[in-house]
């Protein structure tokens, strides 16, 4: 279909989101042309707002405006333990949570051989000489539960080993509500093995 230059690129833009196909990005398009010009600007400046003013933090690697992270200065929270997970967005589902207490360190990805990710190309570096500078007693690896995950997980327990910091990993299986029917064998057989006393 043919669209005017400006409303083509706009939907071109929309589509380089992460699920969003072409008739929702010409949806989204045509929303944004419906909007009152204050709201659009306010949007645009949104958006330049957040790529301008957001890095990582230089300790655990989390998005933020400050440096270090406001749960990296938060000296109520348990310095023994820091949870490693793969992305900020991790973060941010932890601590809806509102029960772990401890400090987080963000890799930005996992290792996967074959898109030529390698233990280098992630923020593991920074994590080792974390457990070397601070006074963590447990590690809590909660990287994605899929074969990069499971990956990452086990290289970054073996090189944790000899320092004798406990790891640990979350438990993966059944989701609250779920039917066992319905669960894969994979799923099931982590429900099996992370079974506990009640």
């Amino acid at each position: 279909m043919y669209y005017p230059e400006p409303i083509s690129k706009l939907i071109d833009s929309f589509t380089k989101l992460p699920g969003i196909g072409p008739k929702t990005a010409a949806r989204l398009a045509f929303f944004v042309l419906n909007m009152k010009e204050d709201d659009v600007l306010d949007f645009a400046k949104a958006l330049i707002s957040a790529k301008r003013e957001l890095s990582h933090c230089s300790i655990c690697g989390h998005i933020t405006d400050t440096d270090p992270c406001a749960i990296c200065q938060d000296e109520s929270r348990d310095m023994s333990l820091i949870c490693v997970v793969q992305d900020s967005k991790d973060v941010i589902a932890m601590e809806k949570m509102k029960e772990f207490n401890g400090k987080y360190h963000v890799l930005h990805g996992a290792i996967s051989p074959m898109d030529g990710i390698g233990p280098e190309d992630i923020n593991v570096p920074s994590l080792i000489n974390r457990l070397k500078d601070e006074e963590v007693q447990e590690l809590i690896l909660a990287t994605n539960p899929n074969i990069e995950g499971e990956a990452t997980a086990m290289y970054i327990s073996r090189l944790v080993r000899p320092s004798g910091i406990k790891t640990t990993r979350i438990a993966h299986g059944l989701p609250m509500g779920g039917d066992l029917e319905y669960a894969d064998e994979v799923t099931l057989s982590k429900a099996l093995e992370g079974r506990r006393e009640l």
